[in-house]
């Protein structure tokens, strides 16, 4: 896709679309899709609405600072991107794409354990802060080599995943014959035929594999790919280990209760990550901004509080930074623009956040992120 045509995408909904005409059906439905009746993804997004905004005047907004700092990490911007795999997939620029145009942004970039790059090439590709994210290994000596490699090559912080002991139950996968590496049937080789641009991007690129791990790791399903390497069994006990082998800044990612909160604060993490996965995994799960206030009251200023989930707008973004979120997060919106226009698209994604997050600023009347508090918010009756 021709970046003239990026450039007249003016809202995530316009990428989402433009991914949806270039990629196969079976990439686009990874990206786009949730877990049983699509409840939870739906609500993520709709559960802002729920939501307005009290802006002040004649503040004097002519400047408008969008900075943070996150973990001591100082962010041009309220938001970075969350972890995702298999970004090769989509593009056959992948990762690659989205570790530049998150550098470009001046935001953190999370490379995922299961990407289609390799952690070192990754961080060698830009001098932008990246952090790595973890999954939970059955095999102990896979997550100490994940580690020692992640710190050594210069990631400045872990991001755990905790909320998938196993698959959701994504049926549009099963459906499609999603796998990753792909595996090629009659019913992919039609939708291919269907999606020019993506599927030559396939045939002439090189093989999509998860890249941090062996070779030769098996073409499967999501749900058989969990079952088989990730330790279900994991808890309290195993994430304390795992803080003591990292033993530097540490998220949590995948709370959405306030007890969970408070044992993950009185553990060790730095930071709790508020994410039912997207809404891929359990169905009818609560949307994070509707529980980032009681999570916040429970930890205080213990830990940093990021949320992640359903985030599109620029509204969005402050207002949970108006219920004492430090900073969002989110995937779908780069991976939209990544499938559907490699790093053009990405960097056009993280444009229209930014873009977003300065103008509704200048109209709530704030000059700095700082000056946002619970008195510019309000739950509609």
């Amino acid at each position: 896709m021709r970046k003239s045509k990026l450039d007249q995408c003016q809202n995530i909904e316009d990428l989402r679309k433009a991914a949806r005409r270039r990629a196969h059906k079976m990439v686009f439905d990874y990206i786009d899709g949730g877990a049983d009746d699509e409840k939870t993804l739906a609500g993520n997004s709709s559960a802002f609405d729920k939501y307005s905004l009290l802006f002040r005047v004649l503040t004097g907004v002519d400047e408008v600072d969008t900075s943070i700092t996150l973990l001591g990490q100082k962010m041009d911007q309220p938001f970075f991107c969350s972890p995702s795999a298999g970004n090769r997939l989509f593009h056959t620029e992948g990762e690659r794409a989205v570790a530049k145009a998150a550098a470009a942004a001046g935001v953190v970039y999370c490379l995922s354990t299961l990407s289609s790059v390799s952690m070192e090439e990754i961080a060698a590709l830009t001098t932008g802060p990246k952090w790595f994210q973890l999954y939970v290994w059955k095999d102990r000596g896979l997550v100490k080599e994940m580690l020692d490699r992640a710190r050594a090559a210069g990631y400045r912080a872990l991001i755990l995943t905790v909320d998938l002991p196993i698959a959701g139950n994504r049926e549009r996968d099963p459906r499609n014959g999603f796998t990753i590496p792909p595996h090629y049937g009659p019913r992919q080789t039609f939708e291919a035929l269907k999606a020019p641009f993506w599927t030559l991007d396939y045939l002439t690129g090189a093989p999509i594999k998860y890249a941090n791990l062996s070779a030769d790791t098996p073409a499967v399903s999501l749900a058989d790919f969990v079952a088989e390497q990730l330790h279900a069994g994991f808890n309290w006990r195993d994430a304390e280990w795992l803080l003591g082998e990292w033993n530097g800044p540490a998220v949590i990612k995948g709370v959405v209760r306030d007890d969970d909160a408070r044992q993950a604060a009185a553990l060790g993490f730095n930071a709790v990550m508020i994410s039912n996965h997207g809404g891929r995994q359990l169905d009818h799960s609560p949307a994070p901004i509707d529980v980032l206030e009681e999570i916040v009251q429970a930890v205080g200023d213990k830990v940093e509080i990021i949320l992640d989930g359903g985030v599109r707008r620029g509204t969005d973004i402050l207002k949970a930074l108006s219920l004492g979120a430090t900073a969002v997060s989110f995937a779908r919106p780069y991976l939209y623009g990544l499938a559907g226009g490699g790093e053009p698209g990405v960097k056009r994604a993280l444009t229209i956040m930014a873009e977003a997050v300065r103008r509704d600023m200048a109209l709530m009347g704030v000059r700095s992120l700082e000056e946002i508090d619970a008195s510019f918010i309000r739950l509609i009756p």
